[in-house]
């Protein structure tokens, strides 16, 4: 079972391929996974009959105890055999509805196939956290399927409603999946059946909370109402999803899951009104809707609505009788819905329409698929001798015999007035597909004349009616096979069991299955009599859920802009007043407070205490951007000079780094807006922001305070310099932290750095990020060269002066030339020239010290990223492409490459990830050389650190010049 869900995700992968080639061809393919999967399911009945179930498992997340466990009972028997027998069948069909068309099969292919392959996982995991993934992978493939004509609005609108409502669904069931695993302390969905109703009190309470989650999420999956109306919109995905989806597969899944939890939870307070209530509505209101519409496909899609609420009703009620009908209806409706999905599709494929009103005389000229179209009407409506027969007479005989409940009596009535419904839309189907019709005047319509469909079309439907026969005649055979679920399940008090037979004499259940086909054809005749054409209320469930979308969407315009109104001080506002307001509650409902502080720990704290809250205090009254902003890094140097004092060069290092690429990053930014505050946007409520900052001020301090005595035991922190040359390898505590013994943070922290660089770049660059200025390297110009003019950049690029004085400025720097004259600096160049492959180096003696002295990949990256800060404020923008001719993405990428590389390397070793090696030798001249494995994952890090530095500098230093370059010269044309 494993290997065929391991076929069933792998084949998927190259069918695209084979499309290219074979065409619609491609679908025979396809079938073998789910034709192989049914025969090995076939061969498993021996085994699963006798009791002997099959059971497979892998240890997926041993930590959480979630594992993708195979288990195959009679449901899960069943269930298989339905989803890949109708697939392969199914798949088979494909072949002729899609021959002679490619656009889009390479992807329609390869879902259809994945679908069936998580349909497969579904019912057969014996994990209701895999099964609840599951679940979500089938919402998002049908999501797919259903907008496979992904140009027609109609398809585009029905798959996302249909994803909406059952991932809501999804979403609400996975909160009971959750309270399940905790109430139970298990995954194992067999472990949680067997002990059933065990809770009392609270737990109790929360065990009916629990199952009323989970009942939501089945009854959306399968179409129950109120979630009824996405079914009948997802018939604008082609007839084949439609057969396979609607009829077999996704809808089914539902019910499978009531099906699953019945015998344990049945007898649950809230199981039964839901699902009887529920789904009794559901099969009148599909009833009623299939004979008003006049569309063929429609007409089946709310004739499934009505029976899947049959369904859920018979087998969700809990009882012996019940789940055996329950079982046979089940696989009597996969058969006979399937059959007449796919022979609609024949329909509507030869004659591009399924309007009732446009088909006339088809039955004389199709006998064939006449035929078998009644043949599976009469399974639907319950007629001999069909499987379907024999499934309704056991629903009936199942709810008579349980009339000493006064329960039983309501489904029986209802299944009874939902079987007459049954019968007449049956009618009209066949009716309006093949039927001779008379126009309004009483004159016979013209006959519609009918190509006749290629043989292979018409293997599928013909299979599917004709299987609807041959169980009707096996039906013992078939009551053996489907015992084993019923008798999980506990009988009626005193009922006798109940076996399923094409004939049980003159008993009271076959009266009323004939009286309902009656009823049913009466009220066929009076719907021709008078179509019934208005509503019953002025509303439908698709108005209500079109009138809740605008609703959300009005209330996120109006959300976002409460919200997001484009002021940085709003923003940052709200953020300072939810902390202060979530700090101070919890500090006030906390424990008492215990505070452990000294005044200070060195001399120099006293020294620059104060001139860290004097520039503070420079800086808000500070009126040019520029002040502030170095009077704020100010604040951050201080902390350069307490680091440095308090024992923690490697802090000391980084917070110099940072703040002098911060400082610049700023310096770059503050270019394109006014230089003095309040000359674009006044600050207004100064009060306000003053109480707020010192609010935040207050805060901070009471949480440092109370945290300095908040600690009840010895923190790790302790043994940090012995683990980290015990397990890292390495003397530096911080490094090998930071590479090793908490890896996972850092690799985090490289995910942000990237997606910080991304964002930045996307919101400077207009069409792309590629890299434009290696251009440089380029020779200049014979004339440019002879003459010695200088260079004046443009949006074109470097170009002479015409009028310029001639300059004998030596290049010191290859962008240098492509500076104008008043923007260059001589010393600054020559500067820069001696210092950049230096400051090169010590990056990379940074980089490789840092394992044991202060340093690493972080403080490498920067002081290498310094370097290139120089060349570009030395040269330019074509300057910085000289200093890295390269892309920033391929910096960040690589160094990501690396690091997830060196995390997940020890696995191939049986290792946990980020496991970390080191190698030793005596090399000559070197002599004792240490290399430890986690100097690669910070290397990774050395990499994203310059491509982050590099596309800050690409984006707010060089492509700002361009379009500045470019806006002036608009301006002077």
């Amino acid at each position: 079972m494993l290997i065929l869900l391991a076929a069933f995700a792998l084949v998927p992968l190259i069918l695209p391929a084979l499309v290219s080639r074979w065409g619609s061809r491609t679908f025979l393919v396809a079938a073998v996974v789910p034709a192989a999967a049914f025969v090995h399911t076939a061969m498993q009945a021996p085994r699963v009959l006798a009791g002997d179930i099959p059971f497979e498992t892998y240890s997926w997340i041993p930590d959480l105890g979630v594992q993708i466990s195979m288990r195959m009972d009679v449901l899960a028997w069943v269930m298989s055999l339905i989803v890949t027998g109708v697939g392969a069948l199914v798949m088979i069909y494909c072949r002729w509805y899609f021959a002679g068309k490619r656009d889009g099969l390479a992807v329609f292919s390869a879902v259809l196939l994945a679908f069936a392959g998580a349909m497969y996982g579904l019912v057969l995991t014996d994990d209701i956290v895999v099964l609840i993934m599951l679940w979500e992978v089938t919402s998002v493939l049908s999501y797919l399927l259903i907008g496979f004509y992904h140009r027609r609005g109609a398809s585009r609108r029905a798959a996302l409603q249909a994803l909406l409502v059952t991932t809501l669904g999804g979403l609400v069931m996975l909160i009971g999946v959750v309270i399940l695993v905790v109430l139970y302390g298990t995954t194992s969905i067999t472990t949680m059946v067997e002990q059933g109703l065990i809770f009392t009190g609270g737990q109790a309470v929360l065990l009916d909370a629990a199952l009323v989650m989970l009942l939501v999420g089945a009854l959306s999956k399968s179409a129950i109402f109120p979630f009824h109306f996405w079914l009948p919109g997802a018939m604008a995905a082609p007839t084949p999803v439609s057969a396979y989806l609607h009829a077999a597969a996704m809808v089914k899944a539902g019910i499978y899951l009531i099906a699953r939890f019945a015998p344990g939870f049945a007898d649950a307070e809230p199981w039964r009104p839901i699902i009887i209530v529920l789904g009794l509505f559901t099969l009148l209101l599909g009833g009623v809707q299939a004979l008003r519409e006049s569309d063929l496909k429609r007409v089946l899609a709310f004739g499934t609505v009505s029976q899947l609420g049959m369904l859920t009703v018979v087998l969700g009620y809990g009882e012996r009788n019940s789940a055996l009908a329950g079982l046979a209806l089940l696989v009597g409706h996969a058969l006979f819905k399937s059959a007449l999905f796919l022979i609609v599709g024949i329909i509507d494929r030869q004659l591009n329409t399924r309007d009732i009103g446009e088909l006339s005389g088809v039955g004389r000229q199709a006998p064939t698929l006449a035929t078998f179209s009644i043949i599976a009407i009469a399974s639907m409506a319950g007629v001999a001798p069909t499987l379907g027969f024999v499934a309704k007479e056991a629903t009936l005989t199942s709810f008579l015999e349980g009339g000493s409940d006064p329960v039983a009596w309501v489904p029986l009535a209802g299944i009874l007035l939902g079987s007459a419904l049954t019968a007449a839309y049956g009618i009209r189907f066949v009716w309006g597909a093949f039927w001779t019709k008379k126009d309004d005047a009483g004159e016979r319509m013209p006959r519609t004349e009918w190509p006749d469909p290629p043989l292979g079309f018409m293997v599928a439907p013909v299979a599917l009616s004709g299987l609807s026969v041959v169980a009707g005649f096996a039906a013992p055979v078939v009551d053996s096979a489907l015992a084993g679920y019923a008798d999980t399940i506990p009988a009626e008090s005193g009922g006798e069991p109940y076996h399923l037979a094409l004939w049980h004499g003159w008993e009271p259940a076959l009266f009323l299955s004939l009286g309902s086909i009656a009823v049913g054809a009466v009220l066929f005749w009076l719907s021709r009599k008078r179509p019934w054409t208005s509503r019953v209320i002025p509303f439908s469930a698709y108005d209500v859920y079109n009138v809740t979308l605008r609703g959300i969407a009005r209330l996120a315009v109006w959300t976002t802009s409460l919200t997001q109104r484009g002021s940085l001080p709003f923003y940052v506002g709200t953020i300072f007043i939810v902390f202060i307001a979530a700090q101070t509650t919890a500090l006030v409902v906390g424990d008492e407070w215990r505070i452990a502080y000294d005044a200070w720990q060195s001399p120099a704290q006293l020294a620059v205490a104060p001139i860290m809250i004097l520039a503070g205090f420079v800086a808000v009254r500070a009126r040019k951007r520029y002040t502030g902003v170095v009077l704020v890094s100010v604040t951050g140097l201080g902390m350069v000079l307490l680091f440095a004092t308090s024992g923690a060069p490697d802090l000391a290092l980084t917070q110099i780094l940072v703040e002098t690429v911060t400082l610049v990053a700023f310096a770059l930014v503050l270019r394109r807006i006014p230089a003095r505050l309040g000359d674009h946007n006044a600050s207004v409520l100064p009060v306000f922001r003053a109480v707020i900052g010192i609010g935040v001020g207050i805060t901070m301090a009471a949480v440092a305070l109370i945290a300095t005595g908040a600690r009840v035991a010895d923190p790790i922190s302790d043994r940090f310099a012995d683990l980290a040359y015990e397990i890292g390898h390495g003397r530096n505590v911080v490094n090998v932290t930071l590479v090793d013994l908490r890896g996972w943070d850092t690799m985090g922290e490289l995910s942000v750095l990237i997606l910080a660089a991304t964002g930045v770049a996307s919101l400077v660059f207009v069409t792309h990020r590629a890299d434009t200025l290696s251009m440089v390297t380029r020779p200049l110009p014979t004339e440019v060269v002879r003459t010695r003019r200088p260079l004046v950049e443009t949006a074109a690029g470097p170009r002479p002066r015409a009028s310029s004085p001639e300059s004998t400025r030596q290049a010191w720097l290859v962008g240098g030339q492509r500076v104008r004259p008043e923007n260059r600096s001589l010393m600054l160049e020559v500067i820069v020239r001696v210092l950049f492959h230096t400051i090169m180096v010590v990056s990379l003696y940074l980089l490789f010290a840092g394992h044991n002295l202060p340093g690493g990949g972080f403080a490498g990256g920067l002081v290498a990223g310094m370097g290139l800060v120089m060349r570009y404020v030395a040269g330019g923008r074509y300057e910085l492409g000289a200093a890295a001719p390269t892309d920033a993405g391929r910096l960040l990428g690589a160094g990501m490459l690396i690091a997830v590389g060196t995390a997940v390397f020890p696995l191939l070793f049986g290792e946990e990830p980020l496991t970390s090696t080191f190698w030793e030798a005596h090399l000559p001249l070197l002599g004792h050389v240490e290399f430890v494995s986690s100097t690669l994952f910070d290397i990774g890090v050395y990499l994203v650190v310059i491509g982050l530095v590099l596309d800050v500098l690409r984006s707010l230093g060089a492509e700002v010049d361009r379009q500045t370059i470019e806006q002036h010269e608009r301006v002077i044309a």
